[in-house]
């Protein structure tokens, strides 16, 4: 089922925008910006040896080779696509030219002042590290550029910058729209278990083991953390305390170390822990209050909601910008021009039709489909990926519009309202104790804590190397020298858990039921011949068997969990019934099938169902 119910959290910015931002804004069609990044640093010739125009954008000529240098930095050129995958990869292909070069000329009237222009450039300069003179004209020779082409360039991707900062600056949700927004996430805003606690961190076990006693038995454990804490001290072990403080305040589980962090809030209240390993330390950790999970109203959190609400306003306002700018663009080829465009409906959604290119769009920019097609298999991935993605597309066009016949004020691109619709009609499932147990049942493996261990390879050339280290590692001494002494290299794998090694050393720690004879350095293995002829001996230290976590430890867990489980399927019966309502004509397979290139015995003249390349209609894509 679709991820409608889980966290959603923010990527890495581009030009100021989340790369997830640009994915919403261009699903329909390509990243200009990612093409325009592309354009920056690709050599550029001069007019006389740009060759032929290929097709106009709005009376603006591109030119074979300007096209050619860009298809050198398109990795599904680079699998050299052949019949069918050919025609759909020039049609994604030249979807982002002419969406890219609409963008720049939409964008050319906005002022970039020359200061901005020479701040970009010196930053690319310290980027490439090109600080001297000498050095930046060389890169400008190596990519064929010369310095007022590339400031050029850059004034046109600040214009893009500032033109799209335009667009989603008047975006400014209204204060129904920020609190239904509110409704709908409410969810995002959760705040996490917190507690107020104390701790010991120590580094023997005996002294540990002594502390916990004293602890349980009700000593004053601010006065033990004083006098043996090698953390917080000064605090008396206060976590969340600043310097000067003795108090507890409110911590996450986020600070202590996992195996720690875990036991503490498996407590669900007051009470001391440990002593737990944990990083070659021991912790005892008295917990003085824990605070669950809450809901705040709307008032505590108001200003993040309006943020993000601005920002889902700015996606959809953004989105919509752009199609209509691709709308709108003027597109016509020249007769002669080398690549196989179509672009037909491939689907109907009541009055709605979905182009071919919007879900070219999805399938292409996944880099999954990138590697299929660069192994030979892009027939295969287009067979796969562009049903599902037609289906996932029709559902989207059907939840928008069940959104907008709704009369509630959702906002953000079609993608997110989808979401948000969902998000609204199953707002109100619940889960029962029983639902909840019935769903920690059906899924152990979400609540179990792998196999670990902490693991040390030793590797030698040759095997009388390798067995004189293991005697002598059963006996103890320093780890490094005794491997110096055999010519060994250590590699410290640290704690790892199954899967994580090598396969034959996978098998040896996890998958072989008895352990090791044990030495004072921990576990030591039996002499591994590797693939590559050489030999390995392993340490092993801090095992830990696979274990189920109790119910009452992930009860709200698993009771989200099962509330997820409802809500999924409470969504997918809303699509199917919406599908029974709507009228939906889906011709994809038939679209692909005339696109085809037909074999001689196949081929059939004057037929008329073979698509005719697009080459001047004027405003559609």
């Amino acid at each position: 089922s679709k991820s409608y119910f889980s966290t959603r959290k923010g990527g890495s910015q581009v030009f100021g925008l989340s790369k997830r931002a640009i994915t919403i804004l261009f699903g329909l069609l390509a990243l200009a910006f990612a093409l325009g990044a592309i354009l920056l640093f690709t050599p550029q010739a001069g007019q006389q040896t740009r060759g032929k125009p290929v097709l106009w954008v709005n009376g603006k000529a591109l030119y074979e080779l300007d096209l050619l240098r860009l298809q050198g930095n398109d990795p599904l050129y680079a699998a050299s696509p052949e019949g069918l995958l050919k025609t759909l990869v020039d049609t994604y292909f030249l979807e982002q030219v002419i969406l890219t070069e609409a963008l720049k000329q939409d964008a050319a009237r906005v002022r970039v002042s020359s200061a901005e222009v020479r701040q970009e450039v010196n930053r690319i300069r310290e980027q490439f590290g090109l600080k001297d003179k000498a050095a930046y004209e060389q890169f400008l020779n190596q990519v064929g550029y010369t310095d007022a082409q590339l400031r050029a360039e850059v004034k046109t991707q600040l214009q893009i910058q500032k033109r799209l900062e335009q667009i989603r600056s008047g975006a400014k949700p209204t204060e129904e729209e920020v609190r239904f927004y509110y409704e709908v996430f409410k969810e995002n805003y959760r705040t996490e278990p917190r507690v107020k606690a104390r701790q010991i961190v120590v580094d023997d076990k005996a002294l540990a083991e002594e502390l916990a006693a004293k602890a349980k038995a009700g000593e004053d454990f601010a006065a033990l953390a004083r006098q043996h804490s090698k953390v917080g001290a000064e605090q008396g072990g206060a976590l969340g305390a600043g310097p000067g403080e003795a108090e507890p305040k409110p911590v996450t589980q986020v600070v202590f170390p996992t195996e720690v962090g875990e036991a503490v809030f498996a407590l669900k209240g007051p009470g001391v822990v440990g002593p737990i390993a944990a990083g070659g330390r021991y912790y005892i950790v008295k917990v003085e209050e824990y605070l669950p999970s809450t809901l705040p109203a709307f008032e505590e959190v108001k200003d993040r909601v309006a943020q993000d609400a601005e920002r889902a306003k700015g996606n959809g306002v953004l989105e919509a910008y752009l199609e209509e700018l691709r709308k709108k663009a003027q597109v016509r080829f020249a007769e002669d021009n080398p690549y196989a465009y179509q672009n037909p409906p491939v689907a109907k959604v009541n009055e709605k039709e979905i182009l071919l290119s919007e879900v070219l769009q999805p399938v292409f920019s996944n880099q999954q489909t990138v590697a299929l097609v660069q192994q030979g298999l892009g027939e295969l991935a287009v067979q796969f990926f562009l049903p599902q993605t037609l289906e996932n597309l029709i559902d989207r066009e059907l939840l928008v519009e069940a959104a907008r016949k709704s009369g509630k004020p959702f906002i953000g691109s079609k993608a997110e309202i989808a979401e948000a619709y969902l998000r609204y009609e199953t707002r109100d499932v619940t889960a029962s104790e029983e639902e909840a147990r019935a769903f920690y049942s059906e899924n152990p493996a979400l609540f179990t804590v792998p196999a670990s261990a902490k693991v040390i390879g030793v590797n030698f050339k040759e095997e009388a190397q390798a067995k004189a280290f293991r005697a002598a590692a059963l006996r103890g001494g320093d780890l490094e020298a005794l491997a110096k002494a055999q010519e060994g290299t250590v590699t410290d794998y640290g704690t790892v858990n199954p899967n994580q090694l090598p396969a034959v050393l996978d098998r040896l720690v996890f998958k072989i039921t008895e352990t090791f004879p044990q030495g004072p350095l921990g576990e030591v293995s039996e002499v591994i011949k590797m693939e590559d002829g050489s030999y390995t001996v392993l340490l092993i230290s801090d095992r830990k068997a696979e274990e189920l976590k109790g119910f009452a430890q992930v009860a709200e867990e698993a009771r989200q969990g099962a509330v997820n489980r409802k809500r999924s399927e409470k969504a997918q019966a809303l699509i199917q019934a919406l599908r029974e309502e709507a009228k939906i004509e889906n011709r994809l397979a038939e679209v692909l099938q005339a696109l085809t290139p037909k074999t001689p015995s196949q081929d059939q003249p004057n037929s008329q169902e073979q698509p005719q390349p697009e080459e001047a209609p004027a405003n559609n894509p």
